[in-house]
């Protein structure tokens, strides 16, 4: 079938309250991600690959950063048709409110919806890792005749009590739903798949409507994909479950978002941004290539124009413009780097404020942490994580504990010899 039916919608998420202090300064989607990325490359680059059109992103908190990241990166020329646009949310006559959830975001752009005059909409998650051919999930609800299909994976018992559980009868159609069961009476009967090891289907939260169905899905009540709108539609309508065996990562935590980026370090990592056929895009940069200046990298990712000086990077993550100092010692952290070069003043000016300089001051040591982007660590600070720190916070918050990982938010100044 042609994509040219389909309308690629990806939810920009809420606050992101989980993924805090990240998400201080910009939205979910807009996170960094494996050195160079942003979460929001992930459902695009899916998009373009699949050859669909018409892509909107509906956005609400902290959305200034994801604007520019999609304004800048993904520009249709005139010769292309389509379009890529962003469906912010706004106050209206028929609505004061902000977005309450999944399916109230979509409902209050059901205007700019029905104006792309598509048959199909597929609603995207923007804050999601794994590569897939919608392709192959469209053409799936078309011939199954379905009104709604929602992408599954087969889980575990343990990983699916913080996962929307769907029991599928032989035909594959969606008979039952739970949300994160937490007991065994909860999830008992939702077995559905063969395998014993992950024998329940999880909602991935990525879903193919109808056009005219989801418009009418969307007067019911309920503000929520997951927990309002799919529950009700079981019951009267056919919905069919599109089997997923990829790689998937719902990014949602510091926790997971920590051991998602290190794992993309170590030589079997499980998702493959080399893949050459469907490359991950992002915005270009032009930067030059990173300096390496006797330091020793073991398992590291390396983003461009990053300058490493006599230091020690173990099963770290090293985003854009990172600079770090002599006999720094780096152990599994995530750098994300800067936005930008200091120049000589600016150089100056730090000296004259005795103020460190963006990157990793000389001398220091990092373990277990996130270091956001234009931090400025001084000389011989210690940052040190841990799986048994408590929560906990800098009395300037300049530093946050989150499961046990150390956190240094965006424009953070770390003074020389800090311990944290």
């Amino acid at each position: 079938m042609g994509m040219q039916d389909v309308l690629g919608l990806i939810l920009g998420g809420g606050r992101g309250s989980r993924l805090f202090p990240l998400t201080r300064d910009r939205s979910k989607p807009a996170v960094p991600l494996a050195g160079k990325y942003r979460l929001i490359d992930i459902p695009m680059s899916s998009c373009f690959h699949a050859g669909i059109e018409k892509i909107a992103i509906l956005t609400q908190f902290n959305s200034v950063s994801l604007h520019r990241h999609i304004y800048s990166t993904y520009n249709r020329d005139v010769f292309t048709p389509g379009w890529v646009q962003i469906l912010a949310a706004e106050q209206t006559p028929e609505s004061a409110d902000w977005y309450q959830g999944t399916a109230d975001a979509v409902r209050k752009q059901l205007m700019e919806i029905r104006a792309a005059g598509t048959k199909y909409i597929l609603i995207l998650s923007g804050d999601h890792l794994y590569r897939m051919d919608y392709r192959e999930f469209v053409q799936r609800h078309i011939d199954s005749e379905a009104d709604v299909t929602i992408a599954v994976q087969p889980v575990s018992r343990r990983d699916a009590s913080d996962l929307g559980i769907l029991k599928l009868d032989d035909a594959g159609e969606i008979v039952r739903f739970v949300e994160k069961p937490q007991t065994d009476e909860a999830i008992a009967g939702l077995e559905s798949g063969d395998d014993p090891e992950k024998p329940y289907m999880a909602s991935m939260g990525i879903y193919v409507f109808d056009t005219e169905t989801l418009f009418e899905m969307l007067e019911w009540d309920g503000d929520d994909f997951g927990k309002d709108i799919i529950p009700a539609a079981i019951k009267t309508h056919r919905i069919v479950g599109y089997t997923f065996g990829g790689y998937w990562e719902d990014i949602g935590t510091i926790r997971r978002f920590f051991e998602v980026n290190l794992e993309m370090t170590q030589p079997d990592a499980p998702f493959d941004f080399y893949n050459p056929v469907t490359p991950i895009y992002t915005h270009p940069r032009f930067l030059p290539a990173s300096e390496v200046h006797g330091a020793h990298l073991n398992n590291v990712l390396l983003a461009d124009g990053c300058r490493i000086f006599n230091a020690l990077v173990d099963d770290s993550v090293i985003g854009l413009r990172s600079m770090i100092g002599a006999k720094a010692r780096i152990q599994s952290a995530i750098l994300m780097g800067a936005d930008f070069y200091e120049t000589e003043e600016d150089l100056a000016e730090n000296a004259r404020l005795e103020r460190p300089s963006i990157g990793i001051g000389a001398g220091s040591v990092i373990e277990y942490a996130i270091i956001d982007k234009n931090a400025r660590i001084g000389k011989k600070v210690v940052i040190r994580g841990g799986p048994e720190r408590p929560d906990e916070e800098g009395d300037d918050r300049s530093w946050f504990v989150r499961d046990g990982i150390v956190i240094v938010p965006k424009n953070a100044v770390i003074s020389d010899g800090t311990v944290i």
